[in-house]
């Protein structure tokens, strides 16, 4: 009898000594988004005090006497969680608790039905809207994510995280068929997959015009249709510019920034199919913007200044080879190749774009023609005529000179190889303004040329006209806010 009195005496608390205490926070989260959860109630066994969770999914439970208890985190709608938790003697102790829906009698979705584009329709715009219907039994929120592949290309894109029965897509390849798919997800249920459907994008429209336009302090091209409707070929994250197009591969060449260097790529009509063709010797000059390169007729290849050389390559990036280097040092910054590909006419000049010379070489890198030479002034935009006996460029007949470049009054001259004389054309130029970068239309009836003022800040505007040294050349207005056009 004396000894279970004294078993029971060291059970409890001896009179006079101090308890212990402790403090428990934690946090309640959404299992499947670890979102905090608000207004769930915390309770423990041994009791201790009840606490709900506040908008951070945050509780405090403080004065807990120190010992061994399991803590329940309760909502209705979600499966009550519980995790033990030692309390230290001043001490803070920590529990994390993720809950999750009750799927007792929750029913899933319903199969998502693809309502646009019809399945298999065809002549669909790049830019479109996907949209779907789907309906919740227990109205739960949904998510959806859309898969989209296409014919052109390996690339799967997937769209995550969408809250609206819809999706807005931009930039579609131009001729593509396409195929997509919903999923959607209710949280609690296994996520549900549509059918799949598929649409065709519309073919490229058939565009001769090419122009540089100025987008978020870049150069980018363009291409334009008969009716002036504009497509972006390049991104606007980079320099691109002096577009060439080749209508025999059905290639558009350019030159892109690479870095530190300029370089010279292709991609196809529609601004797809992007490759770089330069690599060891990049393009190069006194002035990058007054930098000019060319195809052969057939497309197999094209020539490029490096500074005071002049450079072949072919298409594919291969066989490149020097065709010829100036006999003075100066800088090579324009050329064409005749359409016969027998000969080539470069200007060349000093560092600074002056003293200029315009002459013909042979394919072996012979001077066979002296075009200009001695003159002051700016010189600019070279094209052979298809027959190669006549040449067009620009000339400030001003004969300034500047270190920033700046023109005064550039007009077009038309040089014949038969008569060695050049003529003024396009007569009805406006008072203070420059016409550039000319060149000849697809049939030689008329030149496509940039007009802007002289004060070398004003907007650009590309011009054609017909082939005149009259006054009575009529100037059509082409594009604005557009330089470096091409015209095939």
């Amino acid at each position: 009898m004396l000894f279970l009195l004294f078993l029971v005496s060291c059970s409890e608390e001896k009179i006079g000594e101090q308890a212990e205490y402790g403090t428990v926070t934690g946090k309640v989260v959404f299992a499947d988004t670890f979102e905090p959860m608000e207004n769930v109630k915390i309770l423990s066994s041994p009791t201790t005090s009840t606490v709900f969770t506040d908008a951070e999914g945050k509780f405090i439970i403080s004065n807990i006497k120190v010992g061994e208890y399991s803590f329940q985190a309760q909502k209705e709608g979600y499966v009550s969680k519980f995790e033990a938790v030692t309390v230290n003697a001043n001490g803070t102790s920590e529990v994390v608790f993720e809950l999750k829906k009750v799927t007792t009698d929750n029913k899933p979705p319903t199969v998502p039905v693809l309502v646009s584009p019809t399945d298999n329709s065809t002549n669909q715009p790049v830019s479109l809207d996907l949209t779907w219907t789907v309906t919740d039994p227990d109205d739960d929120e949904l998510t959806f994510k859309v898969t989209l592949r296409n014919d052109s290309n390996s690339e799967v894109k997937t769209f995550e995280a969408i809250k609206e029965k819809k999706l807005s897509l931009t930039n579609l390849i131009y001729g593509a068929k396409y195929y997509w798919q919903v999923e959607v997800n209710d949280g609690v249920n296994t996520p549900i997959l549509s059918a799949i459907s598929a649409f065709s994008t519309v073919t490229f429209p058939t565009s001769r015009y090419l122009f540089v336009k100025e987008v978020n302090g870049n150069n980018v091209i363009f291409t334009a249709d008969d009716a002036g409707k504009q497509y972006q070929l390049t991104s606007s994250d980079k320099n691109s510019w002096r577009p060439r197009r080749n209508n025999q591969v059905k290639r558009i060449a350019f030159i892109a920034t690479n870095g530190s260097k300029n370089d010279i790529y292709m991609m196809n009509f529609d601004g797809t199919g992007v490759k770089k063709i330069t690599n060891s010797v990049s393009v190069a000059g006194f002035n990058s913007d007054y930098v000019g390169y060319s195809w052969n007729t057939s497309g197999s290849a094209l020539i490029y200044p490096n500074f005071d050389k002049l450079y072949k390559i072919n298409n594919d990036g291969s066989g490149l080879s020097k065709v010829f280097q100036t006999p003075n040092g100066k800088f090579i910054s324009e050329c064409d190749w005749s359409a016969d590909e027998s000969k080539i006419v470069i200007k060349v000049n000093d560092a600074n774009g002056y003293n200029v010379e315009i002459y013909v070489i042979n394919m072996s890198g012979t001077i066979i023609a002296n075009v200009i030479s001695g003159q002051a002034g700016a010189f600019s935009g070279l094209n052979f005529s298809v027959t190669g006996q006549k040449l067009v460029y620009s000339w400030d007949i001003t004969g300034y000179e500047s270190a920033n470049y700046r023109q005064l009054d550039s007009r077009i001259f038309e040089y014949s190889f038969a008569t060695g004389t050049s003529a003024q054309i396009l007569l009805d130029k406006t008072v203070g303004t420059n016409d550039l970068d000319v060149r000849y239309s697809p049939n030689e009836a008329e030149v496509i040329f940039v007009n802007t003022s002289n004060d070398g800040i004003s907007e650009k505007k590309i011009y054609k006209a017909l082939v005149k040294n009259t006054n009575e050349n009529i100037r059509t207005l082409l594009f604005s806010g557009t330089t470096m056009p091409d015209w095939k």
